[in-house]
Formats: structure tokens, sequence, C-alpha cells
């Protein structure tokens, strides 16, 4: 078995034109400060471990609003680490973005083969548990009829002044994701959550992948 970090996932996700936030790892304080210079902040600063598939619950995501709360978080990744005895990929700097969350998901069932879901994502997933489900692949029409399927849709149409998902391009990633195992049938799982989407321009800001 073998399992994807999220660095990993989303270099693979970009064979299949599947856009991730801006991100960029390192193992250096000082290379961490500089490629902060050509982004803006806030920052999410993450540990990127295999044996630390949780991020958020190891306390190993941390927003930061400047170069002064990167060296903190940069040290308490460090600790994180140490303390859980977990090796380390690097660190993960990356472009923090705000909008609608939604999730992907893969799974390899034993009777249909792979299944594609799509629900609310971020805290909602488990929360609401608002999700469709297909078998892959999927065409532009059953990517869309998922899409409007799941109970909570008004939340990506404008809800309180947020800006309306286009339906199309969220549609287009689906199908491109659905695809996915038919090139690699050794994938078991593949998370992508949250996908957050502002409008049309829609990027995953988290993603984790095992294969058998």
């Amino acid at each position: 078995m073998k399992i994807y970090t999220e660095y990993k996932s989303e270099l693979f996700l970009k064979k299949f034109s599947i856009i991730s936030s801006k991100s960029y790892l390192t193992n250096n304080i000082k290379e961490a400060l500089e490629l902060s210079k050509k982004m803006k902040f806030p920052l999410a600063v993450k540990i990127i471990s295999p044996g630390i598939l949780h991020k958020t619950d190891a306390g190993g995501v941390i927003k930061c609003g400047n170069q002064e709360d990167m060296v903190k978080a940069y040290y308490t990744i460090l600790n994180i680490a140490k303390e859980k005895k977990a090796h380390l990929d690097g660190i993960l700097i990356q472009e923090y973005i705000i909008g609608n969350e939604v999730i992907i998901g893969i799974k390899k069932d034993t009777t249909f083969g792979h299944i594609i879901l799509f629900g609310l994502g971020g805290v909602y997933t488990e929360v609401l548990k608002d999700v469709s489900l297909r078998v892959c692949p999927l065409n532009k029409k059953e990517a869309l009829r998922m899409i409007n399927e799941i109970k909570n849709i008004k939340i990506l149409e404008g809800y309180r002044k947020q800006k309306p998902v286009d339906k199309n391009v969220l549609s287009n990633i689906l199908v491109k994701v659905s695809n996915i195992p038919l090139k690699y049938k050794n994938i078991t799982e593949l998370d992508i959550n949250p996908l957050i989407a502002n409008g049309s321009s829609i990027k995953a800001v988290d993603a984790r992948m095992v294969l058998d």
C-alpha cells in the first residue's frame, strides 16, 4: 500500500488539469521566509508527513498573517513531528483561500469498482454527510446531476452573498476525477477535501491518495 501526502497528491492531480492552490514544500526556515515573499499573506503553513494525514486534528495547519507568525508556525510543526515521531517530508507554505468548500472522493468498491463521491466539504463533511454517489466514469450530464442532488445545494448557489459556484467548471472537474481510475486502477482512495470554489475559480486545498 502506498500513501500519497497532500503535496504528492496535488502534483498527481495536476496531470489531469485539476488546479491546486499555490504552494511550496520546504525543509528550511530561511527558504520558507523567502518563498513567502512570492505570495501574499495570510498563508497556511502545513505539516506534510505520511504519518500525519489528518493535519488539522494534529494541530499541523496554521494560518499566518506575517513572517513572524510563519517562524512560530514552522517550529510548532517541527515539534509536532518530533512529539509524534513522524517522518517529515517537509513543511508546506500555501496560499490561504476561502470560499465554498466541497469534497470529491474516489473509493474502490469490491462490487461496483471505483465510486465517486461529491458533497459539501471542509467542516461540513462529517456533520452534514450531504453527498451524492456514482460509479466511475461520469459524463458531463451525470456530473451536473450529482452536484444538484445534494440537499444543501443552495449553499453553493450564492447563499448569504457568497459568490455562486460555477457548476459548469465544477462538473468538468468531477468528470476529470472520475476518469482517473481508468488509467490508475490501483487507486483505492482519493480525497480532495476541501476543493474551494469562488465562482469559476475552483482549487484543491488539500488531498490525499492511497494505492494498493
